[in-house]
């Protein structure tokens, strides 16, 4: 058990230690007063968080490739540790929002199910779609190197649209974890905009893309499904909640790694 004494931490370091608390399952254990602002302040280094996590996921899927774990067999135990390590907190947020948006008959009665612990029908369903998504966009990729790179690249980019939507959508809800969040400012959302972009750029750049996609088609499209996220929240609920969040880390998660097999095309073998 690691101990963080919030009062010993500079400021930009608490912001990145806050946003390991919350975005992981790793034991440590903050001791001291919590800053009121500081969970708005750690949205920033929600990115830089999600390399860290995606480079886990890589070293997993290298370690499995190296003792001739078949790709499949692989991808599917590198998803499941993934899982582990933010405590599936995404994966919740995608099935909350499948069954409140799918089974609600009214908004109130969507925001009651998304609240609800028990998983339903329509967010089982996500959840097997999300990790035999990623699973087979993994197995696809095969190579450990790429692997992990398209894993660094989908985990900072997928992170680095939520305080954006913090900031630009009405909370669905006046109380509760992300009402109580409150919102980054501009520049902070902007910021991790930035290093999200950047960061999964880079990454894309280190693979062989031979396909129909370019790697700013790839960065458009799990853009363009954290949009279509964010717009299907503001008509059933009126805005967002954490689940809504998670959800749109998913979304982008997935279409991202999907893109890239399409991106890579015949240079990667399919298992």
């Amino acid at each position: 058990m690691t101990d963080a004494t919030g009062p010993r931490l500079g400021g930009v370091f608490a912001e990145f230690i806050a946003a390991v608390i919350f975005l992981t399952r790793l034991p440590i254990r903050w001791r001291g007063a919590w800053p009121q602002d500081l969970d708005s302040r750690a949205l920033t280094w929600f990115p830089i968080v999600g390399t860290l996590i995606g480079a886990v996921g890589g070293l997993v899927y290298w370690g499995l490739s190296s003792v001739n774990v078949p790709p499949l067999l692989a991808a599917l135990l590198t998803v499941g540790a993934l899982m582990g390590l933010t405590g599936a907190l995404h994966e919740d947020g995608l099935a909350d929002v499948a069954d409140g948006f799918g089974g609600g008959r009214d908004r109130e009665a969507k925001l009651t199910i998304m609240k609800d612990s028990r998983v339903g029908t329509y967010g089982a369903a996500a959840l097997v779609l999300s990790v035999a998504a990623r699973t087979l966009a993994l197995a696809a990729i095969a190579s450990p190197h790429h692997v992990a790179v398209a894993l660094i690249g989908a985990h900072a980019y997928s992170r680095a649209f939520l305080p954006g939507m913090k900031l630009l959508l009405p909370e669905a809800r006046l109380v509760g974890h992300s009402a109580g969040v409150g919102k980054p400012n501009s520049a902070r959302a902007l910021a991790a905009l930035l290093a999200g972009f950047v960061l999964a750029a880079t990454t894309l750049g280190k693979l062989p893309m031979d396909g129909g996609m370019t790697r700013l088609a790839v960065l458009a499209v799990a853009a363009g499904g954290v949009l279509v996220v964010a717009q299907l929240a503001r008509r059933q609920v009126g805005g967002i909640t954490g689940d809504v969040l998670g959800a749109a880390e998913q979304v982008a998660e997935i279409l991202f790694l999907v893109a890239v097999t399409g991106a890579l095309g015949g240079a990667v073998p399919i298992p």
